[in-house]
């Protein structure tokens, strides 16, 4: 490398924040069959996994990089034999580890040598406060019971107990019956997180999708525990997540494109958010390159960093430099262009797609029966068993 080219690198890297936060998405395998899953719709093509040494490189290449943070996540983490090996490799390197898990495939015994190998954080994941109704969303008969007694060996071990519900049309009635669910667990954290739509949820967003005034009542029931656990002295904390369709002004998707977060999906293929390979963009893989040229050199990493990129009404807007644009994996989804202003925008001229959307959740008649699943075939036999 040239002096003049070393100098344009340094530049542009002192330009870039380092991740922060890195997800490793061991593999796509699952389980479950929920209909909202935000993997690909193709992840039965993602065939080839790294490898141990592989992720072990992976999660060195990122410490070195920068990143402090670190989740596991999939699919279904626990499916990877190699599980505690690598949370024993992250505490070694000095992450902060978060397992991100269904719970299926959990037992106490895994609990407790995660623990030792020295895992900081574990979130078990419902579908609901209802055992059938969670059965039914998950595919299994098993699921929630085995939920229940994976929250409660999380909690004995010693961990913060975090759950996370995925908040549709089909369990936002519920609401009430989730917080006290989340109360009798001893729950710390509780995310309930109103459904985004990518993956099999863009796919099923008419029948997951709720009307406006479920979701008002919703937060408002939300609002009103929160109130009565400050009053009981309680320390469980509730994080209402609104669905991005019912915004006016975009979030900030990532905190910004390339900004804070680093994925690495099962086969290396290294992403700025989780759903960004749908995108029309090559995205650069591990085995290729290391994360360091990955994050601050690759066109993938550097595509909508900043914004120059942006066309009208963003690059003209005074809160461009609050939500980057908004989603634009949302933008490619809802406009078949990524470069688009995101349409949750009401600037956007492509606003009317969201109010479509809107307007048809006001009217929507899909059961739970009627979804398309993960694993369709499955899906169909637990509803007729």
């Amino acid at each position: 490398m040239t002096a003049l080219a070393s100098s344009l690198t340094e530049q542009k890297q002192a330009s870039v924040s380092p991740p922060l936060w890195l997800l490793a998405e061991l593999t796509y395998r699952c389980p479950l069959q929920c209909p909202y899953c935000s993997n690909p719709l193709n992840f039965a093509q993602t065939t080839s996994e790294l490898t141990t040494e592989e992720w072990a490189s992976v999660l060195r290449q990122g410490r070195e990089t920068g990143a402090a943070q670190l989740g596991f996540s999939g699919g279904e983490p626990l499916v990877r034999q190699d599980l505690g090996e690598l949370i024993a490799e992250a505490r070694h390197l000095g992450y902060y580890s978060n397992l991100i898990t269904s719970g299926l495939g959990l037992t106490k015994a895994k609990v407790d040598d995660f623990a030792q190998a020295g895992l900081d954080h574990i979130q078990v994941s419902f579908q609901s406060s209802d055992p059938d109704l969670n059965n039914a969303v998950a595919g299994s008969r098993k699921a929630f019971a085995q939920k229940l007694a994976m929250a409660r060996a999380v909690k004995d071990a010693g961990y913060p107990m975090v759950l996370n519900f995925v908040i549709h049309r089909h369990n936002i009635h519920q609401m009430n019956d989730i917080v006290a669910l989340c109360e009798r667990l001893g729950a710390d954290y509780v995310e309930l997180a109103t459904c985004q739509y990518y993956g099999w949820a863009f796919r099923n967003r008419e029948g997951l999708m709720p009307s406006r005034a479920q979701l008002e009542k919703a937060e408002y029931e939300v609002n009103q525990n929160r109130a009565r656990l400050l009053d009981e002295g309680s320390a469980m904390k509730l994080i209402f997540v609104t669905p991005d369709y019912y915004e006016e002004r975009p979030k900030p998707c990532m905190n910004g494109w390339g900004s804070l977060f680093l994925t690495v999906a099962p086969d290396g293929t290294a992403l700025p958010c989780h759903s960004a390979r749908l995108l029309p963009i090559e995205f650069p893989n591990v085995r290729d390159k290391d994360l360091k040229h990955i994050w601050y050199e690759s066109p993938g990493f550097n595509h909508y960093r900043g914004n120059s990129w942006m066309p009208e009404p963003c690059r003209s807007c005074d809160e461009k430099e609050k939500d980057f644009g908004g989603c634009r994996c949302q933008a490619f989804l809802l406009t078949g262009n990524a470069d688009n202003a995101d349409p949750v925008c009401s600037k956007s001229p492509h606003h009317d797609r969201i109010l479509a959307a809107r307007q048809a959740a006001e009217c929507a008649t899909a059961s739970i029966e009627d979804l398309t699943y993960r694993n369709d075939s499955n899906s169909r036999m637990f509803f007729r068993g």
